[in-house]
């Protein structure tokens, strides 16, 4: 039997080691690596591109190790990750941050009032239907809030099955997931009832990787 998505022995001991290798893996065998040395290291300059944008109280989703969690509990910033990880949540805490082990959809604290909401790292995929997604973040984040999303370099608009891999036999459930680039991103958000930025500073690239800034429609670019 394998374990649940995010809970299988793969991603467990990658995230007890701080490496790899570790991938999600389509059925037809593609593999997107996951970079579990980055995100087990400190923020770098794309990451700091991303902190100085955050305001308020400050709640990442699928948070991981939690290196961003705990580079804003740094700065004095109230912030909470929340992860479906057991481990994530525990590397998370280890590391100075604060952070539940609870789903993006599960009720959660301080719900319409967090000043930043963070989908860094690709989790922008959560749940595999980005309709869905953003409109339950748009439920969470203040009226004057800000999500701020990583989406792909490419552009790509894909939902799949996936599996987490170690690269040899090793593999968790399958689970949906979703792949965006910049454009498909932006079209969803229009439909869940976000102000979306059509450029300048509220999309921008660092050190090759994407984001963007959105604001519930009332918010002002």
């Amino acid at each position: 039997m394998t374990a649940p998505a995010w809970q299988a022995d793969p991603y467990t001991a990658a995230l007890r080691t701080g490496r790899g290798p570790l991938f999600l893996r389509r059925p037809d065998g593609w593999l997107l690596p996951l970079e579990v040395e980055r995100w087990c290291a400190a923020p770098d300059a794309a990451d700091l591109t991303v902190l100085e944008r955050c305001r308020g109280a400050v709640l990442d989703i699928g948070c991981g190790p939690g290196r961003l969690v705990a580079a804003l509990a740094e700065l004095g910033r109230p912030t909470l990750g929340i992860d479906v990880s057991p481990e994530a949540v525990a590397r998370t805490v280890r590391t100075g941050g604060s952070a539940l082990h609870r789903s993006v959809f599960d009720p959660l604290p301080r719900e319409g009032s967090w000043g930043t909401a963070l989908l860094i790292d690709g989790n922008i995929g959560i749940g595999g239907d980005p309709r869905a997604l953003l409109a339950r973040v748009s439920r969470l984040v203040a009226e004057d809030g800000v999500l701020l999303v990583e989406t792909n370099p490419l552009d790509v608009d894909e939902r799949v099955q996936v599996r987490v891999f170690d690269g040899g036999s090793a593999q968790g459930s399958a689970f949906p997931w979703a792949r965006l680039g910049t454009p498909a991103l932006l079209r969803y958000a229009r439909e869940a009832g976000w102000a979306v930025p059509e450029s300048g500073v509220d999309r921008w690239t660092a050190a090759g990787r994407t984001f963007v800034a959105l604001r519930p429609a009332q918010g002002v670019f």
